[in-house]
């Protein structure tokens, strides 16, 4: 059983580095049996992934804000992270939904009442996904009047192949764990290119989060592979890099420690007042947090 599971040992430890006041973690999935599944997407509920099991998470990175990302399982069912937002508290607690064209205006009105700040599109792997590439742009219109963004889960390679159709979307766009850059190609792929001239527009965002999605030496190895990459992002975009745990990583076998993960920012991030920013000013600006 993983250190993860442990969390109410009082020897398990807590990060090392401080997070400061209003740190947030950009990037959770909750999992709670009372929200059935979506039959057929082949995607399972996961156990000690509630609220809960979450909070005290919390209490050893020190992150007192968070944003919930609706997991696979619930297809386009957004009750769980609407719910998770509600006891996690609106002040403290953002979401980001999986919607398809056919959502209503009254279901988009009552999700952004219950704190939803953007839609996904995991389309990495398109066989799986209960989205496709064609409702980027309809949904992305929608939301725009809404303030809202659309993060991309896609792989670097999508990236490029879409170039056109991200720079037609007129909203916010967040680009999921590290824009899947590849090592040891990194920041040389032309993904990275591609996100740093859609950068002048103001409008993009990356997440530094899920290293292990794509690191090659793995857990045991640090990630180190993809620290380059991290501190590119961070470098190119100061204002527009958010940080995230992918908590309960469901993809991963052997589970990382959390509090590792949230340590790894700083050895990638050494100023302080840079992570002040990826941790508490940028999420507030994103995610509509008062400052």
């Amino acid at each position: 059983m993983d250190r993860e599971q442990h969390v109410h040992t009082i020897d398990t430890p807590k990060a090392r580095i401080q997070a400061p006041a209003f740190a947030c973690d950009s990037h959770i999935h909750i999992y709670d049996r009372r929200f059935a599944a979506s039959p057929g997407n082949g995607a399972h509920i996961v156990d000690r992934a509630t609220v809960e099991d979450y909070r005290r998470v919390q209490e050893r990175t020190g992150t007192q804000r968070t944003v919930i990302v609706t997991p696979r399982p619930y297809g386009t069912d957004n009750c769980v992270t609407v719910d998770a937002i509600r006891q996690l508290g609106i002040d403290n607690a953002r979401g980001v939904a999986v919607l398809r064209p056919d959502v209503s205006d009254t279901e988009l009105d009552m999700l952004d009442r219950g704190g939803i700040r953007g839609i996904r599109f995991t389309l990495y792997t398109p066989h799986q996904a209960v989205v496709t590439f064609d409702m980027v742009e309809p949904l992305a219109r929608r939301i725009a009047e809404l303030g809202w963004h659309v993060q991309l889960h896609w792989t670097a390679d999508q990236i490029v192949e879409h170039e056109a159709l991200l720079t037609r979307l007129p909203c916010k766009m967040v680009f999921d764990h590290l824009a899947r850059l590849p090592p040891p190609v990194g920041t040389s792929h032309p993904a990275y290119g591609v996100v740093r001239r859609l950068a002048a527009s103001g409008r993009v965002w990356v997440k530094l989060s899920g290293a292990y999605l794509d690191s090659q030496v793995g857990l045991a190895g640090g990630y180190a592979d993809l620290a380059e990459t991290t501190r590119a992002w961070a470098a190119l975009l100061p204002q527009r890099t958010v940080w995230g745990s992918d908590w309960p990583h469901v993809t991963e076998t052997h589970k990382p420690d959390t509090a590792a993960i949230f340590d790894l920012l700083g050895t990638w991030v050494e100023d302080e007042a840079a992570r002040k920013r990826i941790l508490v000013d940028n999420p507030a600006e994103l995610y509509g947090f008062a400052r």
